[in-house]
């Protein structure tokens, strides 16, 4: 198994914040919120991490603080209109380096405090395994992609919808088997490579996908940032 963090997107709901920091550069505990991921990945999975040509010294100085090895893969985009999706970053990653492993990909902007190895052990070597979470209020499960389940099972991912099912949402944290990565590029062909929780929407579709459900405390950098922005205001 390999790790891929997502982290090459230019975080422009926070600007004006992230016009001079990387979103996964942005300190949470005394430390980046991606420093946070990569101390939760086991050790034997190899990581590497997508970037942006604009933040990519930022993420080279980061890397120097690690003893762990850490591939950064700088992606040929140097602005928004540039990029190319967390799908087409996975897909492109994984064209590039030929990459025919299961693969753990996690965007880089995510805390979980629960432990990654937990949730990969539940991971079969057959179906898509994501990481959902129970954030107790339908409401607030509206900004994010919102999970339905039968027992394990995923049976509908829908995004942002505007009256949720349920309070379960996807953390952007999967497993994806090796078998996938055709029916990554038959996607990525075909649809926009945007967000990963579309992707997700066509393999529950096409394929089998499977869930865990974390527990202890996660959110994506962005919205405690913009909690804080809001308080300040």
């Amino acid at each position: 198994m390999k790790c891929l963090i997502l982290a090459s997107g230019f975080g422009t709901r926070l600007y004006p914040l992230t016009q001079k920091i990387a979103k996964g550069l942005l300190p949470y505990q005394d430390k980046p919120v991606i420093s946070h991921i990569i101390e939760k990945v086991p050790e034997g999975i190899d990581i590497s991490v997508t970037v942006n040509r604009k933040f990519a010294s930022q993420y080279e100085d980061w890397q120097k603080g690690f003893d762990r090895h850490i591939n950064l893969w700088v992606e040929p985009v140097d602005n928004e209109e540039q990029m190319l999706g967390a799908v087409g970053s996975l897909n492109y990653w994984v064209k590039w380096n030929n990459i025919d492993d299961d693969l753990l990909v996690i965007a880089g902007d995510n805390y979980f405090s629960s432990d990654l190895s937990y949730f990969i052990s539940t991971f079969n070597s057959q179906d898509t395994l994501i990481a959902v979470y129970d954030i107790g209020n339908k409401d607030e499960a509206r900004q994010f992609g919102v999970v339905k389940l039968d027992g394990m099972k995923v049976t509908e991912l829908a995004e942002k919808p505007q009256n949720p099912q349920s309070s379960l949402v996807s953390t952007a944290c999967y497993v994806f088997p090796s078998r996938i990565i055709p029916l990554l590029d038959q996607y990525c062909k075909n649809v926009k490579r945007d967000n990963l929780g579309s992707f997700i929407s066509y393999l529950v579709d096409a394929d089998s996908v499977n869930a865990y459900i974390i527990d202890g405390s996660w959110f994506d950098i962005g919205s405690v940032w913009n909690r804080l922005s809001d308080n300040q205001g």
